[in-house]
């Protein structure tokens, strides 16, 4: 069975495990791979040699975001069915709020596991479709996301992005992925951060929670995993 627990949220949580990995390698440098490089920070990793390279879709405010990325070596942006991604390339894929934007999500991910070495990890944030959060994201027509964006969210963050919300974009869509496929949940924990979430986009999610009588809850908006990759031979490997 699968270990939850919930520890330090975003950063702090995949930092450390970052660490554990690179400990548990001895020293060797990580290579990292960004899916979804137009949202997170550069994550702070002292003393820690990583090689960083990223993938994500061409639309032209995420292209504006990664160019000014000086942590990625390498990246990529186009379809993501078809990026160049070696087998067996990466110690470590962080997906960044990717998952709920794009279609095909299980297709991608199942590129991005074929990437990642045995014993990797996956460090995941997305938004999660069964919070009220995610239903109104995911059910407001898209000129009202590009009207509201604009006069909710701060300068410079890019979007809105596509809606997409397939099943994966969701804590049972996900354990329900990781089950059939022999993967590992190590941690998971749930918090508030959506771009929309001021005053006036926390009070249309709370009156979506009540709509649907607590069945998409406004307590939260996004799910944060990490995800390892078995090492030994006999795992359902990707």
């Amino acid at each position: 069975m699968s270990e939850v627990r919930a520890v330090a949220r975003g950063g702090g949580l995949f930092s450390q495990r970052i660490r554990e990995q690179w400990a548990g390698q001895l020293g060797r440098r990580l290579d990292v791979l960004v899916a979804g490089c137009a949202h997170d920070e550069p994550l702070v990793l002292d003393r820690i040699e990583t090689r960083v390279s990223g993938v994500d879709e061409d639309l032209p405010e995420i292209r504006r975001v990664v160019e000014e990325r000086a942590d990625l070596v390498t990246w990529s942006l186009g379809d993501l069915r078809s990026a160049p991604l070696p087998p067996r390339s990466y110690d470590v894929v962080q997906l960044s709020f990717l998952l709920e934007r794009i279609q095909h999500a299980e297709l991608v991910f199942d590129r991005l596991l074929h990437a990642l070495r045995p014993g990797g990890l996956v460090l995941l944030r997305m938004r999660d479709r069964e919070s009220a959060y995610g239903l109104l994201d995911r059910l407001t027509p898209s000129w009202v996301r590009r009207l509201l964006w604009r006069r909710l969210v701060a300068e410079g963050t890019p979007g809105p992005l596509p809606a997409r919300y397939g099943t994966l974009a969701s804590a049972d869509g996900m354990h329900a992925y990781c089950l059939a496929r022999g993967l590992m949940v190590t941690d998971e924990e749930r918090a508030t951060s959506g771009p929309a979430m001021g005053r006036v986009g926390s009070a249309a999610v709370a009156v979506t929670a009540q709509l649907t009588r607590g069945r998409y809850p406004a307590s939260h908006d996004e799910i944060t995993m990490v995800i390892r990759k078995p090492h030994y031979h006999f795992a359902r490997l990707i």
